[in-house]
Formats: C-alpha cells, structure tokens, sequence
C-alpha cells in the first residue's frame, strides 16, 4: 500500500504524524469528520489536535453528537471551552442533551452571560420542538424598510450567509407578517420597499410545534429557512435547511430500525457495544416471540385437520409468508406516504379500499398461477383450497397493512411500530384460520 492510498485509520495505526498532518491538509472538513468517526476515542483526540483552530470548529460542528461528546471528554478545559462558545446556539443544545448532567452545568458555566442566556432559552423548549432545534440568530426587517436598508442591516449583523438566506418580516410587536429572500433583496432597485419583495404565501411553525413537522414543511414547501413564533405569533428564531435534513434523516433512521423490528440506537453503529446491539433487539425478539404463540395455537386447535390432510402441512409456509409479505408491503408503502403527509386518518376509507383491490388483484393473479401446478401434482380440491386461500389471504393482508398504521397514529402510537414484524406476525396466525377453514369446506372435513 503507498503513501497516497493510505486512509486515516491506517496512518493513525502507523503513529505516522506527519503522514497524519498530510491527509488533514488534503480533504475538507466533511471527509475529516467522517473518518474521525471511525477511530477510537483516544486516537480521535489525538488526530483532532493536530487541526488548526478555525478547522477544528468546522470539523467539530460536522460530527454526531455523541462523538462531540467523547471529544470533549479527552480535550483539555482550554480546549473544550473554545469549542462549545464556536457552536450555534442550538448545535449547543443539542450537545448538552448527550452529554451528564453535571458536565452540561460546568459547559454552560463557561460561556458568556449572553451566550449562556440564548442557549438556556432553547433548552427550556420541550424535546423533538421546533423551537428545540431552531438557531435564535436571524435578521428581521420592517415592510417599511427599502432594499438598500435591509442589505445594510443585514451586513451590520455580521451572521453567516445560510442564516440570513430568509429575511423574516415583522411589525413593531415582533409579530411575524411575511418573509423575503435575500436574492430578491440584493437584485432589487435600492429604493423597492420591502412590502413589494414579501413572499406570496408566508410559512411558519410555532415553538411548539414537533421538529419534524417542521422539517416535513420545509422539504415540502422547497424553504432554505422557516420562521419560528411563539404562541403570540412573535418571531423568536429560525429552522435552517441543514438543521431540517438533519432531523429528516433521524427521523427516518428511527422509522427503519422499528420497521425491522429493532429499537433506534441512539448512537452510531460503531459505537454502540454488543449488548446495546443486543438489547435494543431482544424487546422485539420477545414480542414477536409472544405474538407467534398465535400461530402455534392455532396449529394446534386444527391438529385433526392436518392429521386427516398431512399434505396441507406442506403450504403453510408458502401461505403465510405470502400473507406476511402482502400486508408488509401495504403496511410500508402506506407508512412512507404518512411521513411524506400523502395521506392522513381522514384518507382511511379511500385507503381501506385501495388495498381491497390491490390484494384481490395479488390473490386472484397468485392463485392462478399456482392452480395449474397444485392440480397436476395433488388435484384440483387442494388447487381450489391454495387458490381461494392465497386471495382470501392477500386482500386481509392488505387491508390489514393499509389500516393499522393510520389506527396506531390516530391513537398517539409511531406507525412504524405496527409495520412488518409485527403485521406479519400477525397476518401468520389469522392466515392460518383462514387456510384450515377454507380446507375444511372444500374438501368437506
């Protein structure tokens, strides 16, 4: 392996300083936090002080909260107090929510009255809010104020380029009235009053309100930035687009470990120990343990039927995988378009019928195919019993995975909960009723 293709990892096994100091000259701050990432604490500290001051903020403000965190633990005092006052006021917040609560209280000591006092203020906000996540620096304007009065108080302000993007608009309470965007603003005649550049339509979110609606609005709606009010309606901040992909993509990774039936880790893969692993998948394990008791009971109320037909053993795995597979897909297609605010409870009805249809057209086409092929190999009564059981077991199946969902969220309950693992669970034991007596009036036991 040559000098140039070694990666970080390796050079940092070689203790090869200069080697190290080389790598850091070439990739930007992303690729640096993304392979600090993948070291062990000690060393990640190590590779971390050999950065520059202004490249060690950049590099800091890019990694998971939890590798914030260990850094923290192995950098000096002097140190680590630069880094925290380097932070946005919410990228702060969001630091002191993973680290002890006695090492937040000697972190918020050390910042200045005013920094501390912001940062308080967005802590006080509930948990997974919008006014949690938002950046309380931002520059409003009055409808009054000309374009060359904004431009010159948005230089004055002295905030970085993605935090003025969205001029947010009030009036002499703070209320919010509009917003205007900063190229409209600098393309505009000096003297064009601010009222003639506001948006057409004003989006917001209250304080209150969860971050990841807010985030959802935004991609939505194509914002750079969302104004965020109290419960007066008075500006207090902003959501920035970086902050809302953020959230949208820990929301969705919480969404993807429920959907295949584990807890979220909260930590990064790599970072999470064995018996974490292991633990945020035994809950799961032992509920879907607890509802496969189902499936056994049933097996066992019908045991005369199997003892009588031994050959219908032979399809209930073929059964009730397909019914599993029926509802996970509706269950799937129907959460994703509930995250994406496609459908909500009052779409149920439509939904319910949707997947009525969809599953008769999966049974009907599936049992056509396997009718030809159980007729030849164990005649046409068992034909008509798989047939007649896969679209009996297809349509529940999606009418299923189409209605728990939208049930589970009317009811307080993340619908990712209630998607694969356990539809199909589910799906197996009520398909197997429907499998023994469908076999039973057909074939007359």
């Amino acid at each position: 392996m040559t000098q140039d293709t070694l990666t970080l990892i390796d050079l940092v096994r070689q203790r090869d300083l200069d080697g190290i100091d080389a790598w850091l000259d070439e990739h930007g701050a992303l690729d640096v936090a993304e392979e600090l990432a993948r070291l062990e604490p000690a060393d990640r500290a190590v590779v971390f002080r050999l950065l520059g001051k202004d490249r060690a903020l950049a590099v800091f403000e890019a990694l998971d909260p939890v590798h914030q965190q260990q850094l923290l633990e192995a950098l000096a005092d002097q140190a680590v107090n630069e880094l925290f006052l380097g932070l946005d006021e919410h990228d702060r917040a969001r630091l002191l929510d993973e680290v002890p609560a006695k090492v937040a209280r000697r972190l918020l000591a050390t910042l200045p009255v005013d920094a501390r006092s912001s940062t308080n203020v967005l802590l006080g906000y509930p948990e997974e809010s919008a006014g949690r996540v938002m950046s309380p620096r931002y520059v409003s304007l009055r409808a009054s104020m000309t374009a060359a009065d904004a431009l010159s108080k948005v230089r004055r302000a002295g905030l970085r380029p993605r935090e003025v993007l969205v001029l947010p608009v009030t009036d002499d309470q703070r209320r919010l009235v509009g917003a205007v965007d900063l190229p409209d603003v600098v393309t505009a005649a000096p003297g064009t009053r601010i009222a003639d550049l506001l948006r057409q339509e004003t989006f917001s979110a209250r304080v209150d309100d969860d971050q990841e609606a807010a985030a959802r609005l935004m991609q939505a709606a194509d914002l750079v930035a969302l104004p965020v009010v109290d419960t007066e309606g008075r500006l207090v901040g902003v959501v920035t687009v970086d902050d809302a992909m953020e959230i949208i993509e820990a929301e969705e990774t919480e969404d993807i470990a429920r959907a295949g039936g584990s807890e979220p880790l909260d930590v990064p893969y790599l970072d999470a120990g064995v018996f974490h692993l292991a633990r945020k998948r035994a809950v799961w394990l032992l509920i879907l343990i607890a509802a496969a008791v189902l499936t056994v009971n049933v097996l066992q109320v019908f045991e005369d039927t199997l003892e009588a037909v031994v050959t219908l053993a032979l399809f209930i795995p073929l059964l009730i995988d397909t019914g599993g597979n029926s509802g996970s897909q509706a269950a799937t297609v129907v959460i994703r378009a509930m995250a994406v605010g496609e459908v909500r409870f009052a779409d149920l009805p439509r939904i319910l019928r949707r997947e009525l249809v969809v599953g008769a057209l999966l049974g009907v086409m599936l049992g056509l195919v396997s009718l030809p092929l159980v007729t030849i190999f164990f005649g046409w009564q068992l034909a008509l019993v798989i047939g007649s059981t896969l679209l009996t077991i297809c349509t529940w199946a999606s009418f299923s995975g189409g209605l728990l969902p939208l049930l589970a969220k009317r009811i307080g309950i993340d619908p990712a909960v209630v998607s694969a693992p356990l539809i199909t669970t589910l799906v197996d034991a009520t398909g197997l009723v429907i499998y023994f007596l469908i076999a039973r009036a057909v074939l007359g036991l």
